[in-house]
Parts: structure tokens; C-alpha cells; sequence
């Protein structure tokens, strides 16, 4: 039986998922002690689109959950049945698209947000880019719905053009705005490397790899062109270990890009700082005339 401060507690974090996706959320003053009913609009922070790129990611990961919650519910055992697409929680269930695509939606509704307080036209795009791996993730569970002939004379198609233009447009977001790579001007030009980075991301070869090898873990998702390599669980298994390296790498770029972002920004207010006002002058002026 849940207490009254452990369902507080419960009500900040259900409403506090809602930052991700939803404008408003409740301010938890202190868990277990009392909660703000009063709605609050805060900026969403860097660490919220950080969390929901990498929950991106976890596909594998909320699949299997699903599926592991399922066969708990309906008291499955360890059977090859598990495998079968048509068990009662094989590829077939609706709500592994489903939970595969919230992370993606609530990454869409953070980018208007951000556009809705900032008017930046770029969170406009960026949303955009989420929104393609909406059709990628149903197209793909549709093939348990329809007939073979249809899947492949239409919604095959239609699936490959899809993943393509997610794959294309997330590797040109990761290099010009994720990364700041841009023109490769960081490439062949090193002049003032970041401080915190200058072991390591201030060696060329490693920009070379992480946008080569970007591109390529893109698109590992054409493993799923080959029955074969499909069923095979080696296959599934490295393909998920190489996204998650993937992930793991854009982690450091990302996190150097923003603290470059943050620096330039703290030397700009410092120069303003610097530069004197009229009454400033005045004083100046008046000292050098009076010596």
C-alpha cells in the first residue's frame, strides 16, 4: 500500500516524464514532503535532450523489456515459443512500436518546445529528423500484419526509402550541428583546440574515424535486408553492441561541442564586460585631464 508521501513521490516523477514531451510539468519541491500544484513553464535544459537522444538508442532494449513484461503478465515459460512472431508476445504485438517510438515523439515535442521559446528555426529541422523514424519503426511492424506479396511489392519499398532518409538526414545532423563539423573546417584546422579535448579530439585521424564510422553504424540496419542475418543472434546481438558504441562515441563529441558553445558564450559576455560604459569614459577622460 503506497503512503501518502510515497504517492507524491510517485506523481513528481509520472508528471515530471511529461518535460519531455509536454509543455508544462510539476515543480517537486521536495519528494515525499509536498508538491507545487501550480503548473510552472521551464526551458527545457541540455541534459533533458541529452537523456531522450540517448533513450533513442535503446530500441533493442524497451523491445525486449516489452516482451519480458508480457511474458510475465501472461506466466510464460522458456520456450523456443518465445522466438515465434506469432506468440502471444512475438514481433506481431502492436506495443513494441509503440514503445519504440515514444522516445523519438518525445524528442519531437522538445524540439518545438525549443523552437516555441526560442524561434529558432533549426529546432524546426531537428524535429523534423525525429519524425522520420516514426514511419521506419511502424513500416517495420507492419510486416507481421499483411500479406508477404503486398509486404514486398509496396510496404518493402516503402520501409527502405525510409530508413535511407533517416539514416542520411541523422549522420548530416550528428556532423553540422550535433558535432559542429561543418565544412571539416575542425578537420584540417586545429589552431585553437579545445582545452579538454586537446589529447585527444585535437588529433585529426580521430575526426576522420568518428564521421567514417558514424556513417557506417547508420546503417547497420540493412542487416535486416538478409533472412539469414536477421534470425541469427550473433548478428542481433553485435549489430545492438555496435549502436551502442556508436552512441557512446557521439557522447564525447556532443558533450565537447557544447562546452565549446558554452565558452564562447561566457568570453563574449566577459568582453562586454570589459568594454566601459559613458559614465566610465567620462571618469577616464576627466583622470587624464586632471594629471
Amino acid at each position: 500500500m503506497l503512503t501518502m508521501p510515497n504517492m507524491e513521490t510517485l506523481v513528481c516523477v509520472v508528471i515530471g516524464m511529461h518535460k519531455y514531451g509536454f509543455t508544462y510539468h510539476w515543480e517537486c519541491k521536495s519528494l515525499g514532503k509536498h508538491t507545487d500544484p501550480q503548473p510552472t513553464l521551464i526551458a527545457i535544459s541540455f541534459s533533458d535532450f541529452f537523456l531522450a537522444d540517448i533513450l533513442t538508442s535503446m530500441a533493442k532494449v524497451f523491445s525486449d523489456l516489452e516482451r519480458s513484461v508480457c511474458r510475465m503478465v501472461h506466466r510464460q515459460v522458456a520456450t523456443i515459443a518465445w522466438f515465434e512472431a506469432d506468440s502471444v508476445c512475438g514481433s506481431h504485438s502492436l506495443a513494441i512500436p509503440v514503445i519504440l517510438v515514444l522516445p523519438y515523439l518525445f524528442r519531437f515535442f522538445q524540439c518545438l518546445r525549443q523552437y516555441k521559446d526560442t524561434g529558432e528555426k533549426t529546432a524546426v529541422l531537428n524535429a523534423l529528423k525525429y519524425s522520420t523514424a516514426v514511419p521506419v519503426i511502424f513500416l517495420s511492424a507492419l510486416k507481421y500484419h499483411v500479406f508477404p506479396d503486398r509486404w514486398t511489392s509496396f510496404y518493402r519499398p516503402l520501409w527502405l526509402l525510409s530508413s535511407v532518409l533517416n539514416s542520411l538526414y541523422s549522420f548530416y545532423w550528428d556532423v553540422t550541428r550535433d558535432w559542429d563539423l561543418s565544412g571539416f573546417t575542425r578537420i584540417f584546422k586545429f589552431s585553437k583546440p579545445h582545452l579538454c579535448s586537446n589529447l585527444l579530439h585535437g588529433r585529426k585521424w580521430v575526426y576522420f574515424w568518428v564521421i567514417i564510422s558514424n556513417l557506417v553504424m547508420r546503417c547497420t540496419w540493412t542487416y535486416k535486408l538478409s533472412a539469414h542475418l536477421r534470425h541469427n543472434y550473433l548478428t542481433v546481438f553485435g549489430i545492438t553492441a555496435l549502436e551502442i558504441f556508436r552512441r557512446f562515441q557521439w557522447i564525447f563529441f556532443r558533450v565537447e561541442n557544447e562546452l565549446n558553445k558554452m565558452n564562447s558564450k561566457s568570453n563574449i559576455q566577459l568582453s562586454m564586460n570589459d568594454i566601459p560604459n559613458e559614465e566610465e569614459k567620462k571618469l577616464l577622460v576627466s583622470s587624464e585631464h586632471s594629471v
